[in-house]
């Protein structure tokens, strides 16, 4: 099955999940470049307010049997790059991760009125990868 990886991440922390994630599965992986730079509570509020924004990335998800999803927690909800990717490509089949300090809010809930429900979830909390809610993510998904 060919997996692709597709992620935002401001901080490291989503990036270094899915680096994680992708070499569990041997999948590609596709970062989400948000073309607006974001800092502090800005990019929360753009979040929780849904602003579009312009994005970029390099990989055709229609190319993959199955694409994951993952992003930042911001104001309990996906970071405004995330919304844009999942608008913009209608997957057949996802799965979506979500690193946060807080908890993950509606995420998930938000990211599947997107799009469609995915076959697994995962949230990862404070920065920890959790290479055993990894690998369990990852077996529901193969």
């Amino acid at each position: 099955m060919k997996t692709l990886i597709a992620y935002y991440s401001r901080s490291g922390n989503t990036k270094k999940a899915a680096e994680a994630i992708a070499k569990e599965l041997k999948a590609d992986l596709d970062e989400i470049i948000d073309n607006k730079k974001r800092s502090g509570i800005k990019g929360g509020r753009d979040a929780f307010l849904k602003k579009p924004t312009k994005i970029a990335t390099k990989k055709d998800p229609k190319a993959y049997d199955i694409v994951i999803v993952g992003t930042p927690v911001w104001a309990g909800t996906m970071a405004p790059a995330v919304r844009e990717y999942l608008k913009a490509n209608k997957l057949n089949k996802t799965a979506f991760f979500c690193t946060y300090g807080g908890s993950e809010g509606k995420t998930f809930k938000d990211m599947e009125a997107v799009a469609k429900k995915p076959i697994a979830v995962l949230g990862l909390k404070d920065k920890v990868l959790d290479r055993s809610k990894i690998k369990k993510f990852c077996e529901v998904i193969v």
